[in-house]
């Protein structure tokens, strides 16, 4: 029985198309789907009438598949069913036979279970039932492999990691295994320490290796570049060791770009653009290396050209929004923004949970409003009846929730993954459209727009320091230091923040304190152009004009090499 419900899966996943399937409760056709009647020299060879009919059974919680994948995969559940109630677990030698045979069955059902859910995107069911073929894996590489890549697609990433290292215990000459798990320390995880023993894992099997090594040390220098410890030896090793990799030349100019080695940078974004010109994060660097030079229209230029191969990315749009507002004025740049809603509804096709009810949403009205965004008529949040956000949204009792885990950060460097991440995305959007706001001094636009984000995340430390800049806007300068100190409590290195707090107390003439905050944000980016210069004022007005001169010299020097935006906005992952 277990055979014969695997065949005819197998049978209906390889051999079987779903326009030639039909519902086991309804009649067979008379001629296939896939027959073209017109054809000439066409003649009806098969007959797909049943010689005996279905049985058909009545209740409660019955279920009759509608497609081949459906039936397949109710086949498969069964067959799997029967297997771990067959299963051989016995290692003593009389039932070594029985073992292999019991095992090499069960693994032919969990391959194609893959098969079957993998063409659904099931990950999470595919390792719930992975999980249970544990009881099988004793040693047994393929089913742990598997298993870690079902537990990977499925966003489980901790477990992934240890299935991994038991990946790697089974079969230690593969350097793909712990080269798999690195990407999780980089990435969803920021497992740095973990994710430097694993690349030092692929590094020490020499020759093993093979090709992989490169990879091995480029994956050391991205934990050392996210350390913020300087990698760019590892990636020249990577790069002399695989010339044709791009992505080897690409993470050693962006190296060199946080390091401020602006030409030296340019030349191996060049290289790697050479080697895949195409590749986004390499025109997206080169974007913001002609930025940091001050050619903001060819920038500007270079990004829209990536954008005409990633219209998506949201990333390449924050610094289009950025780079107009400096080329072309914020008009165009409040368009982007409206562009960017428009692309995240249709994106993530969600709907928007600050719609609790009153009202339609901000964004909503954004893109049915075919007006520029900047002459939109926005509510008035103080309102309660206006406005469509209210204290009691459903956003802010559902995802305040998660913001103990999460840190409430919008950083786009920082891991982002499962559910959260769309509304992220639309919170950064609203944050985009409010500074564009504040600088064309319009301090109830950019209030409406940011509440729009507090209404998903209030208590993130980026909307907390953009009511603190609105607050500024106003000439309240009590109150945007209570905001500043509020996103500070929950982002203690946010240099943004710290750098507008320090003048804000430079201005309450609180020197001391001042020149505190900001050489604290020295601390946390020595490149900040803009914190030099404020702690140089601070120097300067407690008479210290030695100190003063040196960190207004340090900012112009700064300023000469900065961005439009951080380099830090590019993702660094394996």
């Amino acid at each position: 029985m277990q055979t014969i419900a695997r065949q005819l899966a197998e049978i209906l996943l390889r051999g079987m198309c779903e326009q030639s399937y039909w519902s086991p409760l309804e009649d067979p056709p008379t001629v296939s789907p896939l027959d073209d009647p017109t054809r000439q020299g066409h003649t009806l060879t098969k007959n797909y009438s049943l010689s005996r009919r279905p049985r058909v059974y009545s209740g409660e919680n019955l279920f009759c598949p509608q497609e081949n994948t459906e039936e397949a995969l109710l086949l498969l559940l069964i067959s799997e069913s029967m297997a771990n109630r067959d299963a051989v677990l016995s290692r003593i030698p009389e039932h070594n036979n029985d073992r292999i045979i019991s095992l090499q069955s069960a693994s032919v059902v969990y391959d194609l279970l893959t098969i079957a859910l993998g063409r659904r995107g099931q990950y999470e069911m595919l390792s719930e039932c992975l999980e249970r073929a544990m009881k099988f894996a004793f040693e047994e590489f393929h089913l742990w492999y598997q298993l870690a890549l079902s537990l990977m697609a499925a966003g489980k990433s901790a477990r992934a990691v240890k299935v991994l290292k038991e990946c790697i215990r089974l079969k230690p000459d593969d350097p793909t295994i712990p080269l798999l798990a690195v990407k999780l320390c980089i990435g969803p995880l920021h497992w740095l320490d973990e994710g430097e023993c694993f690349a030092k894992m692929v590094i020490d099997m020499g020759e093993k290796a093979a090709e992989f090594r490169a990879k091995g040390f480029l994956a050391i220098g991205l934990v050392y570049s996210l350390k913020a410890t300087d990698g760019r030896s590892l990636f020249v090793c990577a790069l002399s060791l695989s010339p044709t990799d791009h992505l080897a030349a690409f993470y050693l100019a962006l190296q060199l770009a946080v390091s401020r080695q602006i030409p030296e940078a340019l030349g191996y974004v060049r290289q790697a653009l050479q080697l895949q010109g195409d590749d986004v994060h390499s025109l997206h660097l080169l974007a913001l290396l002609l930025s940091a030079q001050k050619h903001y229209h060819d920038a500007l230029n270079i990004i829209e050209m990536a954008l005409s191969e990633y219209p998506e990315n949201f990333n390449l749009l924050y610094t289009k929004v950025k780079l107009e507002s400096m080329c072309r004025g914020p008009e165009d740049a409040l368009l982007t923004c409206k562009h960017m809603l428009q692309i995240w509804k249709s994106f993530y096709n969600l709907t928007n949970p600050s719609d609790s009810g009153r009202g339609s949403s901000l964004l909503d009205r954004a893109i049915a409003d075919r007006r520029q965004l900047n002459a939109m008529t926005l509510p008035d949040f103080s309102d309660p009846e206006t406005g469509s956000v209210h204290a009691t949204s459903i956003a802010a009792s559902r995802v305040e929730q998660a913001l103990s885990e999460v840190a409430s950060s919008l950083q786009s460097s920082a891991p982002k993954h499962g559910p959260l991440h769309p509304w992220m995305t639309l919170a950064q959007i609203w944050l985009h459209a409010a500074e564009v706001y504040t600088g064309m001094s319009k301090p109830a636009e950019a209030t409406a727009c940011t509440q729009e984000a507090s209404n998903l995340f209030p208590t993130s430390h980026n909307v907390l320091y953009m009511r603190g800049q609105i607050a500024e806007l106003r000439g309240n300068i009590d109150e945007a230091k209570r905001w500043y100190e509020e996103a500070l409590s929950i982002n203690p290195t946010h240099v943004k923040t710290m750098q507008r707090l320090g003048l804000i107390l430079h201005q309450l003439q609180r020197y001391s304190l001042s020149e505190k905050v900001l050489r604290d944000a020295v601390q946390v980016n020595s490149t900040a152009h803009d914190v030099w210069n404020s702690l140089g004022e601070v120097l300067q007005a407690q008479g210290n004009a030695a100190a003063a001169t040196e960190c207004f010299l340090t900012a112009l020097e700064l300023e000469a090499s900065s961005p439009i935006l951080p380099f830090t906005i590019i993702p660094r992952a394996l």
